[in-house]
């Protein structure tokens, strides 16, 4: 087999994009010829080219997500222009998409803005369990989702796609060692059982000490990672018109979480060091059923069961912290520090069902998708916290029924107008250990209308405008006013413009949007904050060991704007350029934030602090990847590459931002036919990049004086990384 240096490197690199090609383990062919490639985005309600799909969309293949060495979902987020996340965990499952979605969960329900689905599973709120184990691509849906997938759609959706059964005989293993005692062992065995059946399974097993070092317990791996993961999928032929795909899937978690220093730096001083563990099984069956030559149905249902335990060292320090300092209680005959502890088990059972009927069209014929959804999701969550004189208990039933259309009407050679409609019915039950109850109904509705211009084969201009919902819910925590209590529906528009396609004879490939998104009724967390001694409201930058009273309220507008850009370019058989840019003005423009409000207790009025005007939390002015892959020789590249993000709000309760960072990230691959091996540098340069943070005041060596804190990334990461196909 002759080597091409330009095919390999569109298969690695033009992913960052929308990707081209895929691995050979693929059973989907989804390759036109070398220069004219063809991605199929699965999310859309029909299989879509995405260069022929009125959405602004990222698509990440496997090859890049190998070759970025990425462990976790959370690991390729960067790639996507207006994507941001938060950790506050061990990992990064708190999405961000065009500066909307939520930072945190603790005992407060809480609703999705981003919705993260694998094979049919819904992930959403549980999207540790979203490792990168044998993926064939990660779709990246952004704007307003609600056609799709309702009330948790309404920034975007992430979509994970896992490899299908192959018709030949596959297997693959891979290990990779890093610095701070990082070791992937994966492996994937395919084939076919008969003419009619195949078979897939994979494992993955990564470990890492952590980038931490607890200096008062002595130890470098209190936030360690340890997650397994495992999938097995089998495809069976029933007759030659009906297709049943079988998927079952667990993962197991098992993460220290010691993240927070009183230096905010990478050392800390936690006596009782947390942990982010949770156990997921679940199964999905999917049928495809071509009942003539005008309809085919699609059917999935799904069902996961997971265990999630969370918790963390709230005071991030040792009762010893003050011993011969300026708050040794010597000093004062008073103790400055305290000591708590705080855990979230949770256990999160969903059931979902999805059914699809299709009619066969052909390019200048009309086409439809009709659908009916059913979701029934229970969660029951016991909190233990010092503080509590006993265990806090709720439970947390959502059941969810939609029904849904989608259209595509051919008005004239090269004009499409695309639309959608979705009719949701949401109900909640809620009570819990304080003898709160909440039973809210909501009746909602969103979709999209698009026209697309084909002007060429290969080139659409699009407009699009959609509406998005998230239904309103509900503050538990009974020392809340009556106001309080309640959070409203928050809606959203969004307008949107785009072009994609090929140029330059199809080495240039562009995929560009430009959008304004108006909301409504914004949901927004805010909190209360008391002094734990006296109980007292206290006013932004006081003095205390302080408790938090969280709640969700409604910010009444805000909008967001911007650009995002995709694009590679081979500009010759040795060098492939590629670079992603987002651009992003999200900002309240009408909102007061109440940061201390109507608590039931004598205190000083609270002053409200006017947010109009301000970005949003966790949305960046600006990011963007640029970089490059070179072919030293045949089998030999070099892969560098920038990557840059804005400051941004942690929050919008308080003013502390993130620094703004420039990384850069190589790496060196040489590649024989089935095999390659991969030397890898992340973050080369060391940069400290927060990917969370919070104001307030929590370390008794300077009184309790407010202070910024902030969540760090990895540091500067060296790698190797050596693959081994079998076929």
């Amino acid at each position: 087999m002759k080597f091409n240096k330009r095919l390999l490197a569109a298969t690695i690199l033009s992913s960052l994009f929308s990707p081209c090609l895929f691995s050979q383990d693929n059973t989907k062919e989804l390759i036109d010829t070398e220069s004219n490639n063809v991605v199929i985005v699965t999310a859309e309600m029909d299989d879509s080219n995405v260069l022929k799909l009125s959405n602004s969309v990222t698509v990440v293949n496997s090859e890049t997500i190998n070759a970025r060495s990425a462990q976790h979902l959370s690991d390729i987020f960067n790639i996507a222009p207006n994507v941001n996340f938060s950790t506050g965990a061990s990992r990064g499952r708190f999405i961000q998409i065009r500066g909307i979605g939520e930072r945190s969960e603790f005992s407060e329900p809480v609703n999705y803005s981003v919705g993260v689905v694998l094979d049919g599973i819904d992930l959403t709120g549980i999207s540790t369990a979203a490792t990168t184990l044998d993926l064939q691509q990660v779709e990246i849906l952004r704007g307003p989702q609600s056609t799709l997938y309702g009330a948790n759609g309404l920034a975007g959706l992430i979509n994970l796609v896992s490899n299908d059964p192959t018709d030949y005989y596959y297997a693959k293993l891979s290990t990779t060692i890093e610095e701070y005692g990082g070791l992937e062992l994966s492996g994937v065995v395919s084939g076919p059982i008969s003419d009619t059946t195949g078979y897939r399974f994979a494992v993955k097993k990564f470990q890492s000490d952590g980038f931490i070092d607890n200096k008062y317990l002595n130890r470098s791996d209190t936030n360690n990672i340890d997650e397994l993961s495992l999938r097995g999928k089998i495809t069976s032929l029933l007759n030659k018109d009906l297709q049943l795909t079988s998927t079952v899937f667990f993962t197991e978690i098992d993460n220290g979480y010691d993240a927070f220093s009183l230096d905010s730096n990478r050392t800390t001083l936690s006596d009782q060091p947390g942990f982010d563990r949770q156990k997921t099984n679940a199964i999905a069956f999917n049928l495809d059923w071509d009942i003539n030559h005008q309809y085919w149905l699609e059917s999935t249902i799904s069902y996961s069961q997971s265990d999630l335990d969370y918790a963390y060292d709230v005071d991030w320090t040792h009762t010893g912290i003050c011993d011969s300092l300026s708050c040794d209680s010597s000093l004062f005959g008073d103790d400055w520090w305290y000591s708590y502890f705080d855990q979230y088990t949770r256990k999160n059972d969903n059931t979902s069902l999805d059914i699809k009927l299709h009619s066969n069209h052909s390019k200048n014929a009309l086409g439809w998708v009709m659908g009916i959804y059913f979701n029934d999701q229970n969660i029951d969550l016991t909190r233990q916290y010092t503080e509590l004189n006993e265990d806090f208990l709720n439970q947390h039933r959502n059941q969810t029924a939609a029904i849904y259309g989608q259209t595509k009407i051919p008005l004239a050679e090269k004009f499409t107008l695309v639309s959608g409609l979705r009719f949701e019915s949401a109900k909640s039950d809620y009570s819990d250990s304080n003898d709160v109850t909440f039973s809210p109904e909501e009746n909602l509705w969103g979709g999209k209308i698009a026209i697309e211009y084909q002007y060429s084969n290969s080139n659409m201009i699009y407009a699009l405008i959609s509406k998005g919902f998230k239904k309103g819910g509900f503050n538990t925590n009974g020392t809340l006013s009556e106001k309080n209590r309640i959070f409203d529906t928050e809606f959203q528009w969004n307008y949107e413009t785009g072009i994609k396609g090929k140029w330059l004879n199809n080495t240039l490939t562009l995929q560009a949007a430009v959008f304004y998104q108006d909301r409504k009724n914004i949901q927004t967390k805010q909190s209360i904050v008391q002094s734990i001694d006296s109980g007292m409201l206290i006013q932004e930058g006081g003095i205390c060991p302080c408790s938090f009273t969280d709640f969700t309220d409604n910010g009444p507008k805000g909008t967001s704007s911007g650009i995002e850009i995709e694009s590679t370019w081979q500009t010759t058989d040795n060098l492939q350029l590629y670079a992603t840019l987002g651009i992003l003005d999200a900002k309240f423009t009408d909102f007061s934030s109440y940061t201390h409000v109507d608590a039931d207790q004598d205190a000083i009025p609270p002053v409200p602090v006017d947010l109009s005007g301000r970005s949003v939390a966790h949305a960046p002015n600006y990011q963007f990847v640029l970089g490059g892959i070179y072919y030293l020789t045949n089998k030999l590249s070099i892969n560098p590459e920038i990557e840059s993000k804005d400051s941004f709000y942690f929050s919008d309760r308080h003013n502390d931002k993130s620094d703004a960072y420039n990384l850069i990230n190589i790496r060196l691959v040489y590649q024989e036919l089935d095999w390659r091996v991969s030397l890898y540098a992340n973050n080369l340069t060391n940069e400290e990049i927060q990917t969370r943070g919070f104001a307030f005041a929590n370390d008794p060596r300077d009184f309790y004086e407010s202070s910024g804190y902030s969540q760090l990334a990895a540091p500067r990461v060296i790698g190797l990384s050596f693959t081994k196909e079998f076929d």
